[in-house]
């Protein structure tokens, strides 16, 4: 299973982005895909426990989102063949959104999706940069 994560970059405050994530070479078909974030300097780095999650989807649709994320974040998910994708749309973005955000991914769970989970694939990362 690869994990590549798209999008990201500099905007203004009140601006929007959409990050991309695409999980290829698993053909299983419930999944349970979510975005986490760091910011740079805060936690330790590559450390799962230390990224903040903001949201999360099942196959399904059912979503869940944390309170950085809501009313403002929308996650989707969508199939093809063996490639799961999940964007991040991101509108009013503030300056505390600034971090490195991720995507992960994990099939065969028997709980609820959710960020909480062990997810076993991680995407590498992508910058958003957002000023005042």
């Amino acid at each position: 299973v690869k994990v590549v994560q798209s999008g990201g970059g500099s905007v203004q405050a009140g601006g929007s982005l959409t990050l991309s994530c695409t999980a290829s070479g698993q053909i299983e078909s419930r999944a349970c895909m979510a975005w986490f974030r760091q910011v740079p300097g805060k936690g330790r780095e590559g450390v799962r426990e230390d990224r903040e999650g903001l949201a999360s989807i099942d196959s399904d649709g059912s979503t869940i989102y944390k309170d950085s994320a809501k009313g403002r974040f929308i996650i989707s998910i969508s199939k093809d063949h063996d490639k799961t994708i999940s964007n991040l749309q991101m509108n009013n973005l503030k300056p505390e959104d600034t971090a490195m955000y991720y995507c992960a991914a994990m099939w065969q769970f028997p709980m609820k999706c959710s960020e909480t989970l062990n997810f076993t694939y991680w995407g590498q990362g992508t910058q958003v940069t957002v000023s005042s």
